[in-house]
């Protein structure tokens, strides 16, 4: 299930990031990897803000609807 379904202020572990590598990749430089631990800080209509290791990273819903719990 995308993090796009995930409640705020929810805390979620990443389980799988699809889409391709370039995006993976980015994702992976924002410090979003499987195994880590995120917590949804905003849903809006599908645009996301996540905070992960102190950092927050807002996303839109198409690059969010890439992130799996």
């Amino acid at each position: 299930m995308p993090i796009t379904m995930a409640p705020e202020n929810e805390i979620v572990v990443i389980t799988r990031i699809t889409g391709k590598d370039e995006i993976r990749h980015h994702l992976h430089e924002l410090g979003l990897v499987e195994g880590e631990e995120i917590t949804v800080v905003s849903n809006n209509g599908g645009n996301v803000i996540l905070q992960s290791k102190g950092v927050r990273i807002a996303l839109d819903e198409k690059m969010a609807n890439r992130i799996m719990m």
